[in-house]
């Protein structure tokens, strides 16, 4: 189904769409548009999943448990030790 909608542009990007439609690329501003929007609804999507993804990370290593923390001073000694030998390789 398609819809008859009104929008209004800057020069800027007007100019832009107009150019883009004059080199080939979009056979109509519509076509344009639509794919700019389909752009921004793969982008939302991928952004969910990305957030999902972080929050599963993030609720798994809530739960472990306190015994298997690693402490700051082991976790930059370690690091540093780290450091110093590749600085002597």
């Amino acid at each position: 189904m398609t819809v008859k909608t009104t929008l209004s542009f800057t020069d800027r990007h007007h100019d832009f769409l107009k150019s883009k439609v004059e080199q080939g690329v979009f056979a109509t501003p519509s076509a344009a548009v639509a794919t700019a929007i389909e752009q921004l609804i793969e982008d939302e999507v991928h952004r969910k999943n990305a957030l999902e993804a972080i929050s599963s990370v993030i609720a798994k290593r809530m739960e472990t448990p306190k015994s298997e923390f690693i402490s700051g001073e082991e976790l930059f000694s370690n690091a540093l030790q780290r450091l110093g030998s590749d600085q002597t390789e």
